[in-house]
């Protein structure tokens, strides 16, 4: 089971969600979306929060989120880690899906990254229990079928390609005929310049209207 919220700190909202326990932690490993940011308490135990923009992404980019956004999501983080929550002034981290790491020889639900450079952090002092208690509000859960989902979006993904690529050989022919129209122009307008109607009139003789 997925387990969904939705965060209405910014607009338009924007879904975050997270596994029920570690191995639908590892399902979610396989397939989030390269836009995803994934949350989880600093070196203790939680749940693995994701947030999920659309295609889009109206906030910006992962490291460029808007601060109740991110913070947002780092308290949800907080409420679902047993030891995190009774602490104050924990670390969040956070880092694009894409930099997510995992091998064969982790246990489940564990992860490392490719690049600590792209880890990001962000301190909490408490539990914000407003916050929490309106992200709880917009819970949703739900059984998902990952792969039937993956196909679905590389079915739409293909037929925006598809519909691009007509637009750019539309947009391409359409440029085309107007360069040649245009150049059609220049040199219709030539035939009538003033050079080439006194070139003709040199050309004509009497004998020519005999």
């Amino acid at each position: 089971m997925v387990l969904f919220f939705t965060s209405n700190a910014v607009s338009p909202p924007v879904t975050i969600y997270m596994g029920r326990d570690k191995v639908e932690n590892e399902e979610l490993l396989r397939y989030g979306l390269p836009t995803d940011v994934w949350f989880h308490v600093d070196k203790l135990s939680s749940a693995h929060v994701y947030l999920r923009q659309t295609d889009e992404q109206p906030h910006g980019e992962w490291d460029a989120l808007p601060a109740a956004l991110v913070n947002d999501a780092a308290q949800l983080v907080k409420a679902n880690s047993i030891e995190g929550n009774k602490k104050d002034s924990i670390t969040i981290i956070y880092t694009p899906f894409t930099n997510l790491k995992k091998s064969g020889d982790m246990a489940v639900g564990q992860v490392s990254f490719h690049s600590d450079k792209k880890v990001k952090r962000v301190k909490i002092s408490t539990r914000d229990n407003a916050i929490v208690n309106r992200l709880n509000k917009t819970k949703v859960e739900k059984e998902v079928d990952h792969e039937a989902e993956r196909q679905e979006r590389l079915r739409a993904e293909g037929r925006k390609k598809k519909s691009e690529a007509i637009e750019r050989d539309r947009a391409a022919a359409e440029q085309k005929a107007q360069w040649a129209q245009q150049k059609a122009d220049r040199t219709y307008e030539g035939m009538f310049t003033e050079e080439a109607i006194e070139g003709a009139k040199d050309d004509w003789s009497d004998d020519d209207f005999m």
